[in-house]
């Protein structure tokens, strides 16, 4: 064949027979199931068994993975009010720092099936399938493709930061599978839109609801999407103006509804009567959905934050692709924006795939230089909503590429694989120990693909066949192997990363530990020992969990620490279940992460004093001494050096007078402080 520098329209997927209305509502380039080669379903089928097993194999391993979600989750499976408010503990002393949408599926399935590690996180594995299910269908029906759809799939399922959140009980699962339901929805309006077929302004409103669920599971981050879902259809939909704009607002009410009902509740509910709002300095939901979880993330002004600015990976362009960042999501992006680009014109006259990959497009730059610009706390996890973008523009984008059939489309889809196993070799050199051969082997794999797709007009069939094969394999071989050492290792904490520790990163590392976090943070952090003391905390001042027998010096304590929760020993589990059904709390300990580790050992309500930094100002010392005169809380847990920072003086004050009015004794190598006697 001789290829040409025209672009023709792209060809309509050959099918049989005409798709059926009632199958294939409406688009050129769609078809319907019947339509699908002989080996599609197999293949599917294969797509979603492979990612089951990928997320769902040996998924105890993760133990409660981040045991500040964990204890929630515990909480809510004991008490309906905490499940509602997602209180941290059962007696609803403090909420999470999240809206608790997330936890609520966690913690039907531990009512359901009792704690466990399995219950707790096997819910957010089948959220990973179903997303990549969603995935798939969605780039189907945008392309007709079921080669573009696969693609597609396989690049969601084994992005490495994919893999580990739906191996997670983070927030992040339920967020991109919420927010991939809602481009689904925003699509199938513009689909309906176009063809004149059923209410364009349903499947809006179905949009604008599933990002309202998104912002009740974390907060403004839903909202990103919104740009990209917004323009698709104010430019693409195929109504009147007007209509459109009258469906955007239709949309916009489904959106204020489905996330605003519970915050409302929450705000006309008195104080008094629900738990303290955690992660606000003034009890209110408002205050922490606009500032520290949403102003204040791309600021760095978080009040009662632990640090943000430098102490979380400079800020700019190419954060992205840093040490840090780079393995987690950023394998196929420089592929995902080329493809992207080009599609935008070779797909111009195919609207659904045009509107596909606007959407997408869209959805990534605006998430991608947030995440990359933004002052506040970012960790490196939170890329996994950049993942069905990427995936959804490499399949859709190499789709569109391939169907042209021209000189230049070819080059470009060429480019796309050369760059792709580039930025592989570069991401895979930085994990000089991690399967050092394979680097070179995608890379050479890549760049001999890369020229038989480029030229793929002047060979025979078979070989471009190969280049392709191979092509596909360089392009995934990085993200797969990653992805891979991501499922085989434990991960834990509230920190956790992707992948092989890297140079300059802090990949690898169990519990997601940072290492050389610039410039520390303000006060130190809590559960470190002093000069000369055990081990037990991580290198550098940072927390950790301690071993058995506890710390020397100061107040000697097995607390985890900020980030890491406690292990409490057989021995010290066993003291805080004594007469634990004549107490609300069975113990009181600063920080959310030291009480979750007692709660979940115990599976009674331990209070969290100062919420997940030991910050917040709940209780009061007032409120505190007022709970202990009424013989409420059993036992006070010490952590090292009492209060929690920064901006511990609520708790610290509470530490303060614990110690100086009650005796201590130490069980285990944990210095503990019995309350039973109240107030003399």
């Amino acid at each position: 064949m001789t290829s040409t520098d025209t672009h023709p329209p792209l060809p309509a997927v050959p099918s049989a027979s005409p798709p059926t209305p009632v199958r294939t509502p409406a688009g050129p380039g769609l078809r319907s199931d019947g339509d699908s080669p002989r080996w599609a379903r197999p293949a599917y089928a294969v797509l979603l068994l492979a990612t089951a097993a990928l997320y769902l194999v040996d998924l105890g391993a993760n133990g409660w993975g981040n045991s500040f979600y964990a204890a929630a989750a515990q909480a809510g499976s004991e008490s309906w009010s905490a499940f509602f408010y997602g209180a941290s503990d059962a007696a609803g002393s403090i909420t999470v720092d999240k809206t608790p949408l997330s936890l609520w599926p966690m913690a039907l399935s531990v009512r359901l099936f009792g704690l466990s590690s399995w219950s707790l996180l096997v819910p957010q594995a089948l959220m990973g399938v179903a997303t990549v299910a969603l995935l798939h269908r969605l780039v189907r029906r945008t392309t007709g493709s079921d080669g573009a759809a696969l693609l597609a799939g396989a690049t969601m399922a084994l992005t490495p930061v994919a893999v580990l959140m739906f191996r997670f009980d983070n927030p992040d699962a339920l967020l991109t599978l919420l927010l991939t339901a809602a481009a689904w929805a925003t699509l199938r309006g513009v689909e309906a839109g176009r063809a004149a077929v059923g209410r364009p302004s349903l499947w809006l409103a179905l949009g604008g609801a599933l990002v309202g669920l998104a912002f009740l599971t974390k907060m403004l981050q839903a909202f990103l999407v919104l740009p990209a879902f917004a323009l698709v259809y104010l430019l693409l939909a195929g109504v009147p103006l007007r209509r459109r704009l009258v469906h955007l607002l239709v949309a916009f009410g489904a959106m204020v509804v489905a996330g605003g009902w519970w915050v409302a509740v929450v705000e006309l509910v008195p104080a008094g009567a629900r738990p303290y709002i955690g992660g606000s300095q003034t009890d209110s939901i408002l205050e922490l959905t606009l500032g520290y979880n949403g102003l204040g993330r791309l600021t760095g002004d978080e009040t009662g934050s632990v640090g943000g600015g430098a102490g979380w990976g400079q800020t700019g362009l190419l954060r992205l692709f840093d040490a840090e960042n780079g393995g987690q999501a950023s394998w196929l992006v420089p592929a995902a924006l080329l493809l992207g680009l080009a599609a935008l014109w070779y797909a111009r006259r195919h609207p659904l795939a045009r509107a596909s990959t606007l959407l997408w497009l869209g959805w990534l730059l605006v998430t991608g230089l947030t995440f990359s610009l933004m002052a506040g706390i970012f960790h490196a996890y939170y890329s996994v909503v950049l993942a069905p973008a990427v995936a959804a523009l490499v399949g859709t984008g190499a789709w569109a590429l391939w169907q042209a059939r021209t000189r230049v489309a070819s080059v470009l889809l060429g480019l796309a694989v050369a760059a792709t196993a580039s930025w592989a070799f570069v991401l895979l050199g930085r994990s000089a120990d991690f399967l050092p051969w394979l680097r070179w082997v995608v890379l050479v794999g890549g760049l001999v693909a890369a020229v038989g797709v480029a030229a793929r007009s002047l060979l025979p069939r078979v070989l471009v066949a190969a280049a392709v094969t191979i092509g596909v394999l360089a392009s995934l071989g990085g993200p797969a192997a990653y992805a891979v050492d991501t499922a085989a290792s434990v991960h834990t904490g509230s920190i956790p990363t992707a992948g092989p520790e890297v140079a300059g990163g802090m990949g690898g590392m169990p519990g997601g530990m940072p290492g050389g976090m610039p410039g520390g943070m303000p006060g130190g952090f809590p559960g470190t020992p002093p000069a000369g003391a055990a081990p037990g905390g991580a290198p550098g001042g940072m927390p950790g969990t301690p071993p058995t027998g506890g710390m020397p010096g100061g107040m000697p304590g097995g607390a985890g620490g900020l980030l890491e929760a406690t292990e409490p020993s057989a021995e010290l589990t066993a003291v805080l279940l004594q007469d634990a059904d004549d107490y609300t709390w069975v113990a009181a300990t600063v920080g959310a992460n030291n009480a979750a580790g007692y709660q979940l050992a115990t599976e009674r309500s331990v209070m969290p004093i100062g919420g997940f930094n030991g910050s917040d100002p709940s209780p009061t010392l007032a409120e505190f001494q007022e709970l202990v005169a009424d013989g409420q809380v059993h036992w006070f847990l010490a952590t090292e050096g009492g209060g929690m920072a920064p901006g511990g003086g609520g708790s610290s004050e509470i530490a303060d007078w614990v110690e100086s009015t009650f005796t201590a004794t130490t069980v285990d190598g944990t210095t503990l402080y019995d309350l039973s006697g109240g107030i003399a």
